[in-house]
């Protein structure tokens, strides 16, 4: 890793950590009903629902179960995002085994579902596509999600 690779690097974790204190301020105007309730249980399990028809209808490898997620691989480039999504608890992906990285950083996002609930895909909406200023994706850790280079 040349130097002024690590200098990118600083200033991307140096912006992820201003995008990670924003991000927790905005959480303070959300009602606590919402977060980690029976309310936001009832939207993970919706999720769960949603998540396993999807993965179930076009998972054409393998459903395994891993790092407390229930993995859908073999799923057309089509029906996921990225190299895959976490949908509550489950994880759509590729052909392609997911390491353990991967799965580090998915179960992050199944935590995220836990708190989130119904909230979680219209707010990791507004976090926007870019996963490099998305607090979702930076909380699960961008090395582990391989948007960022390993050191």
């Amino acid at each position: 890793m040349t130097a002024g690779d690590s200098a990118r690097i600083a200033a991307i974790e140096a912006e992820a950590a201003r995008i990670l204190e924003q991000g927790r301020r905005r959480d303070l105007r959300l009602p606590g009903v919402l977060l980690r309730s029976p309310i936001s249980r009832l939207g993970y399990a919706w999720g769960m629902v949603v998540g396993g028809i999807w993965g179930g209808l076009w998972s054409t490898g393998p459903i395994e179960r891993r790092e407390g997620l229930w993995i859908f691989r073999g799923m057309p480039a089509w029906t996921f995002a990225r190299g895959g999504v976490c949908v509550a608890g489950c994880y759509l992906t590729g052909d392609e085994v997911p390491d353990d990285r991967v799965l580090r950083h998915e179960a992050v996002h199944k935590q995220q579902w836990l708190r989130y609930g119904f909230l979680m895909p219209v707010l990791y909406l507004f976090a926007g596509r870019d996963p490099l200023r998305n607090r979702f994706e930076i909380e699960a850790g961008l090395e582990d999600g391989h948007y960022l280079p390993r050191r």
